[in-house]
């Protein structure tokens, strides 16, 4: 299975049929599913100061991305996130 690297751009479809450019921020591997921290890319090249969306998507075993369902699972990849970005910035 192809790992997302950190910096890669890919397309998403929203709900409204609207393809959006996003880049990937984090990628972590929890409990056997890889997970992935995206960012849209138009946020990220304005660089503001302001925190940018950052929202997670599950990778399913074809490399197709689908959204997290449950409120547990999205907690516990949140937090994984955190520490990650945690560490980074220390």
């Amino acid at each position: 299975m192809e790992k997302h690297e950190v910096g890669e751009v890919f397309t998403i479809t929203d709900e409204n049929d609207e393809e959006l450019e996003v880049e990937v921020l984090a990628s972590i591997n929890m409990e056997g599913t890889e997970y992935v921290a995206v960012g849209f890319v138009e946020d990220i090249k304005e660089e503001t100061e302001e925190d940018i969306d950052v929202f997670f998507l599950k990778v399913d075993a074809d490399g197709d991305f689908s959204a997290i369902e449950s409120d547990e699972e999205f907690d516990k990849v949140s937090a994984a996130f955190d520490e990650i970005m945690d560490e980074e910035e220390a």
